[in-house]
């Protein structure tokens, strides 16, 4: 499984950033999401790969190496 590529993609349909500017130091202050935003991914990270976040882990996710390298370990 490709985890970068399907946050990739994931963010890329939430906030409607390009796919090919969104690499693992991206911050999601580079990508302009708000905290509605963030809700939004969060909600469809977690039904993409089936596992709740809770809003501690969320609080701790600044970039998008931090959603993959969180991913990894629960999946």
């Amino acid at each position: 499984m490709d985890v970068l590529n399907i946050v990739k993609g994931l963010i890329s349909e939430q906030l409607g950033a390009d796919e090919d500017s969104i690499g693992m130091e991206t911050s999601f202050e580079d990508l302009d999401a708000d905290s509605l935003d963030i809700v939004e991914l969060v909600m469809a990270i977690e039904e993409e790969f089936n596992l709740e976040i809770s809003d501690e882990e969320v609080e701790s996710i600044r970039t998008v190496g931090d959603v993959v390298r969180y991913l990894e370990t629960k999946v």
